[in-house]
């Protein structure tokens, strides 16, 4: 158990974080008013109170907030728990998405320090449910029952989106994803939406596979003929084994409802330990491809993790 010492929020990006002592928690958002909620995986960022006074007893002047956190809490180490832990504060229900992030500019606090410890300390969740939370309030730390099974395979959702970016549609599909995939067991490990931009994309799968974040990256968008459409090339331009059978057989699926399931370029493939597969854009046909796969791919999930020795053993 753990309690609340700070609730730090900033009304726009680049601005520091300051403790308004009480916020509102928004299922699926983040915190009201602050600017880094939104439909994504890093709703909220959470530090251990620990962690900032073991850095201030080095010489930093920091303040609650400094590092970007918006909860500072005591008693928990958060770096110590795995991604799927669900947090419980007041009615508050928050799921653990990422430990950790990388820092492609450093902070002012990096400068003065040579170091911060939100990189590698910090940890970031999703609302599950909303509701208040302050200083002084107590949380509870409870794993993730899908972890505690033979089974904790972790899906990352990439959604591949230029109006979805610029916030001018809503991303249906993931949704989609997100509920099929908690129905089938899979722990959810995170949540990115970027523009049908390459280098971007290939940029978000090498660092999902290579850091470990997921065994399974499922994408939506981005398959058809468009111009702009680039995560076939994006997947491939990462890939280390390609996987032709899957996409075959979604498309062979698809043929069954309509015969412009021809025209899909989606691929799979494997990079290091993580599945890659590429979806439609669209929530009906997500769920038509997604629901006909995954019932098999915790097999070959298990066969790619050496959970099991040889493919012809259900």
């Amino acid at each position: 158990m753990g309690k609340v010492l700070a609730v730090c929020t900033s009304p726009e990006k680049g601005t520091a974080k300051h403790n308004v002592e009480r916020a509102e928690f928004i299922a699926g958002h983040g915190i009201k008013n602050d600017a880094h909620a939104g439909p994504w995986h890093r709703q909220v960022s959470l530090l251990s109170h620990q962690k900032i006074e073991d850095f201030r007893a080095r010489g930093a002047k920091v303040e609650d907030g400094a590092f970007g956190e918006n909860l500072v809490v005591g008693g928990i180490d958060f770096r110590s728990l795995p991604v799927g832990t669900i947090l419980e504060c007041n009615e508050v229900i928050l799921e653990m998405t990422q430990i950790g992030k990388e820092c492609h500019s450093h902070c002012a606090i990096f400068k003065v320090m040579g170091d911060c410890i939100m990189p590698r300390e910090g940890v970031f969740a999703r609302v599950i449910k909303g509701g208040s939370i302050g200083v002084g309030d107590e949380m509870l730390v409870r794993q993730d029952s899908t972890a505690e099974t033979g089974f904790p395979n972790r899906v990352w959702i990439i959604t591949s989106s230029d109006k979805g970016f610029r916030g001018e549609r809503e991303d249906q599909s993931s949704q989609v994803i997100q509920e099929i995939t908690a129905a089938s067991g899979y722990v959810f490990a995170g949540y990115t939406l970027l523009p049908d931009v390459r280098t971007e994309l290939e940029m978000e799968m090498r660092r999902i596979c290579d850091n470990g974040l997921a065994e399974l990256i499922l994408t939506t968008g981005g398959t058809g003929f468009s111009p702009r459409d680039c995560i076939p090339e994006a997947t491939a331009a990462v890939a280390e084994r390609l996987v032709p059978g899957i996409a075959e057989a979604m498309r062979a699926q698809s043929m069954n409802v309509t015969k412009r399931a021809m025209l899909s370029r989606a691929i799979s493939a494997i990079r290091g330990k993580t599945l890659i597969i590429n979806l439609p854009g669209s929530p009906k046909a997500v769920r038509e491809n997604l629901s006909y796969i995954i019932p098999d791919l915790r097999h070959g999930l298990d066969i790619l993790l050496e959970r099991e020795g040889e493919c012809g053993k259900s």
